[in-house]
């Protein structure tokens, strides 16, 4: 496919105007053609206009055509192969073996969901038939299930340029659920975001769903991304990215004059907990999987532990020097952009100039480019810890921070004080007594993970990629997996309403075949 530097507004292109930015490829700085024109405020009226007028057609199609969609457009998205791999190896400094994989991820989630629409029971069906002989009151015939918003914008993330990006989990949960959705495409990766989404757009003519299912615009956040949100026509959003980011679109979708729901995966230091009996048992595998972890991507992973809790004293002498040496030979790496690198060392400069905090692992040098970045290791007393908040801060890349403590109260003190994450980790053995840390970890965190570590997020039915505040701005919801598609419907509710008048889910015959909760059990059977 050749690339045009253009907005996708429905089967149109935008225009070329002016303020246009070129892609960059952060190992050899190199400008990317072609250049990229931010669409226009009439362009981006156009868009959601389009997409208000397909949702009512959209939302009334068929399981089988929403499902056989989602489907086509993991194809178009395979049939993109090494010149989707060549495009995003060059926009993001990612090797080759990273695209394959998020490609095959991005496909498999496209999959999931239209294995989920398909099957239907999703919709959430539930029926308590009417009594008439109830007294002193007839009880009515009510009927519900789950209906899509409207109109979905999806903010493309940074460091995933495929599986939170143009076809990622937020577009592929809210095009299941039957909502058109438009892209705010992210400045870092324009040329892989119009690759995909020409893909989509081959989808939806190739199956005949409405033109304004899928739009994809260019453009500044600021600009672009605040008219998209506060759009009247716009009735939900999706978002993957810094935590300032994230605010300022909530703020923006709330103080609207109808206030919309907007998801936002924000900052996380996801903590790692050690108990002394681990340390002893596996101090080497802890060490060697750790530092795999906090390097993995260089770092450039919301599920990137930031923060480990080890036992103070001489047990931890060896894991320390471990992990330390592992941090000093590690290569430098190339984060995804500029800004990010530059994020980076100021994050950990912080770090090294706190008095209080040993740096163990740190290169000192100049970077020899505006996008390398090196490990980094550190470490502090617990007691400096909880007096300095700005110790649990997110340090965005290949860095984490160790935090010595004195005994098991000490341990479930740190995890109190601790912020909203996406993930916390414990690493303990049968012999130690968890449930009080546990219990805590439950509140503060979407995923807790035993003996592993929180890089690399399933895709699947029962997982969570969410957490409590200022992790997500709403820990009820995920980003990842088949239930992140309930963040984009609502319930509707029928009562005393006839057979003709009800959707086929929840019609006495049951012609879609669901499971279905009929006065207060699971069933598939029709009502007789």
């Amino acid at each position: 496919m050749r690339l045009s530097g253009t907005s996708i507004i429905g089967f149109r292109r935008g225009e070329q105007n002016g303020n246009a930015f070129y892609a960059f490829n952060p190992g050899t700085a190199a400008s990317l053609h072609p250049a990229y024109h931010p669409a226009n405020r009439s362009e981006v009226d156009r868009a959601v206009l389009l997409a208000s007028e397909a949702f009512e057609q959209f939302r009334h199609t068929t399981p089988q055509l929403r499902a056989a969609f989602l489907r086509t457009i993991a194809e178009s998205i395979e049939r993109l192969g090494e010149s989707l791999v060549e495009r995003a190896t060059s926009e993001t400094g990612l090797p080759a073996a990273r695209i394959h994989t998020e490609t095959a991820r991005t496909c498999n989630q496209l999959r999931l969901f239209a294995d989920l629409v398909e099957e239907g029971s999703w919709v959430d069906a539930r029926i308590d038939r009417a009594d008439p002989f109830r007294q002193p009151l007839r009880r009515p015939d009510v009927r519900s299930m789950l209906i899509p918003l409207g109109p979905v914008v999806v903010f493309g993330a940074s460091n995933f340029p495929l599986a939170f990006s143009v076809a990622g989990g937020d577009t592929a949960s809210a095009l299941a659920a039957g909502n058109p959705v438009i892209v705010k495409a992210h400045h870092a990766h324009p040329g892989t975001a119009e690759l995909v989404g020409l893909a989509i757009s081959e989808a939806v003519k190739s199956c005949d769903v409405p033109e304004g299912v899928f739009g994809l615009l260019y453009g500044p956040g600021e600009l672009v991304g605040m008219q998209l949100i506060r759009h009247p026509l716009i009735k939900a959003g999706g978002f993957t990215g810094s935590r300032s980011g994230g605010q300022t679109l909530m703020r923006a979708a709330a103080d609207r004059p109808d206030p919309i729901p907007f998801y936002a995966e924000m900052s996380s230091v996801n903590p790692v907990f050690v108990f002394p009996n681990a340390l002893q048992q596996r101090g080497h595998e802890i060490a060697s999987g750790l530092h795999s972890s906090v390097t993995l991507g260089a770092g450039q992973f919301c599920t990137n532990p930031g923060l480990v809790f080890i036992p103070e004293g001489t047990i931890s002498n060896d894991f320390i020097h471990e992990l330390k040496n592992k941090m000093q030979q590690t290569s430098p790496f190339v984060m995804l952009t500029s800004g990010i690198s530059s994020a980076y060392r100021r994050g950990v400069n912080a770090l090294a100039d706190h008095s209080d905090v040993e740096a163990l692992s740190r290169d000192e040098h100049e970077p020899a480019s505006e996008c390398e970045a090196r490990a980094a290791l550190y470490k502090v007393a617990a007691e400096t810890f909880l007096a300095n908040a700005d110790l649990s801060a997110e340090v965005f890349g290949p860095s984490t921070l160790l935090v010595t403590y004195s005994n098991s109260n000490q341990l479930v003190e740190l995890a109190r004080r601790l912020e909203g994450q996406l993930t916390a980790t414990i690493h303990a053995t049968p012999n130690d007594h968890v449930e009080e840390l546990l219990h805590v970890l439950e509140q503060k965190a979407g995923r807790i993970v035993f003996d592993g570590f929180p890089t690399g997020v399933e895709v699947c039915a029962s997982v969570v990629h969410g957490g409590p505040y200022p992790a997500t701005s709403d820990g009820r919801s995920t980003s990842v997996g088949t239930r992140a598609i309930l963040r984009f419907v609502r319930p509707v509710c029928y009562q005393d309403a006839p057979q003709s008048a009800l959707p086929d889910e929840l019609k006495d015959e049951n012609p879609l075949q669901i499971w279905r909760m009929v006065d207060g059990k699971l069933t598939k059977e029709r009502i007789k």
